[in-house]
């Protein structure tokens, strides 16, 4: 039975042809010249993991000998115990797993003839996927940590109405309408309904405002929502 090579990415690129990461695999293939047989993708979303095409590239299309080519581990799995049991699997299937990222894995060891070092190559190997799954772990962590601190941000500038839903009204257009308060032109409850926002959120709003204008007297804001 020949092997054949297959890719798999995880893609947030809705024009999947234009992704680094199916641009490396195919660039890694042609430059070693290894029939590429097809690449699996899965849209990557930021609340789940779901794998679909991985699910059916595993199941149903891996064979013995063939080989699997990712860009990097964090690609197989949501953390380092993930990714460990998927390397784990594909082991036991008898698929040989490259990582463009990580040099070891693209040596072919099942053709050394020494033993010893096919073995001491082998054991490198797997400390350095343990290594990598580790480290991958860490910065899908460090990523997830950005993502919620830069949330909590934008919820703090009002530009942020609730997680997943982008702000309801452009601050300077509030400040601009709220400014009609500070002149007593309007009351605010009238503003609120005018702009059509929540009344948490119209008072987030207007606390922003009062940060960024202090000149405004601490009277007048008293009077203005009593």
């Amino acid at each position: 039975m020949s092997m054949s090579y297959y890719g798999y990415h995880r893609t947030s690129s809705k024009e999947q042809h234009l992704d680094r990461g199916i641009i490396e695999i195919r660039q890694y293939c042609e430059e070693h010249q290894l029939p590429l047989t097809n690449i699996f993708t899965d849209k990557q979303t930021g609340k789940n993991f779901n794998r679909p095409r991985y699910t059916v590239l595993v199941e149903d299309v891996l064979r013995p000998e063939d080989v699997l080519i990712v860009t990097e581990l964090d690609r197989l799995g949501r953390n380092k115990n993930d990714i460990l049991k998927q390397l784990q699997r594909l082991r036991d299937m008898e698929v040989r797993v490259m990582v463009l990222e990580l040099p070891t894995t693209l040596m072919d060891i099942s053709k050394m003839e020494n033993t010893l070092a096919k073995l001491m190559l082998e054991t490198i190997n797997n400390m350095m996927l343990e290594l990598y799954a580790s480290m991958a772990q860490a910065e899908m962590e460090k990523k997830e940590k950005r993502q919620r601190e830069g949330i909590e941000a934008k919820k703090l500038r009002g530009e942020w109405d609730d997680y997943g839903r982008p702000a309801a009204i452009d601050t300077d257009t509030f400040n601009q309408q709220f400014e009609r308060v500070i002149r007593k032109e309007i009351g605010p409850t009238a503003l609120r309904r005018e702009l059509n926002l929540s009344h948490t959120t119209f008072y987030r709003y207007r606390d922003e405002y009062y940060k960024t204008h202090p000149n405004v007297a601490e009277e007048g804001r008293q009077e203005n929502f009593k």
